[in-house]
């Protein structure tokens, strides 16, 4: 049955380098040679500011959630780290009935100094449509990703440095979202590690565009600010870049790392200061929990944590 399988999808190949062509915001475009340009190395003393944001859920009931964010910028210049700037909150999300749904509101604890976001921007009907999961409303957990995505954009648009790069996409997806992406100035940018998109065949647009590339180190235009990028001549990795095109050739000096050929180190440092670990999550947790005075969580708990007992077991 599997040598069956295999033959299908070497049959299913085939037909994606023929006939295929990329979807774009519900647009068919044909690929073709002109919209590769090659990128070429600049040396320069540009700043370049590289964003990414970890979160983790310290506690999560049905009708709460506590968590907690780290938003971090590392600020690089000619391959060297010159500054750095992290924001860490707590998150408290609770639901409320009104207007005859429920709906949820975030509470923001900042750790150090002012917020970077606003809580009159975290109250959401849970059966929006920006968030939901299907036919049902959305879980009270997707407010975390919410605020953690409210608190990149704030940052990228607060920072000092010549240009700016986010993990992600520019691309809104919560309700209310759009309010920060207008406060973007045009020297932010956004790389995406992956990526949704589609061709005509079904195919994905990355591993179509590396195929056909007449160069090693390439940018492809799709619409708009939107393109697809190698960034190292060894990467085995495509991505989807969108904003300012100037920033690409001051990149690939920063995207020589052996641990990911092709993806910026001041991306790869964003990341690890920003990730929260399995153990400061526990640790937080434990802080909380095992404080008398909160007894009353545990009851809340347990009414959303039967997968996890069946988890432990095996």
């Amino acid at each position: 049955m599997l040598s069956t399988i295999s033959e299908h999808i070497r049959q299913k190949f085939k037909v994606f380098f023929l006939t295929d062509n990329l979807l774009f915001n519900n647009k068919v475009i044909p690929v073709t040679q002109e919209h590769y340009q090659e990128i070429h190395p600049q040396n320069s003393e540009k700043t370049i500011a590289f964003i990414d944001g970890g979160q983790a859920e310290i506690l999560s009931g049905g009708n709460l959630c506590l968590s907690f964010i780290r938003i971090f910028a590392q600020v690089m210049q000619a391959g060297k780290k010159i500054s750095s700037e992290s924001h860490e909150f707590y998150l408290l999300t609770t639901a409320q009935y009104r207007h005859g749904d429920i709906w949820y509101e975030g509470k923001l604890f900042p750790l150090h100094g002012p917020g970077l976001i606003h809580e009159e921007d975290l109250v959401i009907n849970s059966n929006d449509a920006s968030i939901r999961a299907g036919n049902e409303r959305a879980p009270i957990s997707t407010m975390t990703s919410m605020a953690r995505r409210y608190a990149e954009l704030s940052l990228a648009a607060k920072i000092k440095a010549d240009y700016i790069l986010l993990d992600g996409t520019l691309t809104p997806i919560f309700m209310g979202e759009e309010k920060y992406l207008q406060a973007l100035k045009d020297h932010v940018s956004a790389l995406a590690k992956t990526c949704s998109l589609f061709t005509t065949c079904g195919n994905s647009p990355t591993v179509l565009l590396q195929k056909l590339s007449p160069f090693q180190q390439w940018s492809y235009f799709v619409d708009g600010k939107t393109y697809f990028v190698k960034l190292h001549p060894n990467a085995k990795h495509v991505f989807r870049f969108e904003g300012n095109k100037d920033l690409l050739p001051h990149l690939l000096h920063h995207s020589s790392d052996a641990l990911f050929l092709g993806y910026p180190y001041g991306l790869i440092s964003a990341d690890k200061m920003a990730r929260v670990s399995n153990q400061e999550k526990n640790s937080l947790m434990m802080r909380i929990l095992g404080d008398a005075k909160n007894w009353e969580l545990h009851e809340y708990l347990n009414a959303t944590n039967a997968h996890e007992i069946l988890d432990r077991m095996g």
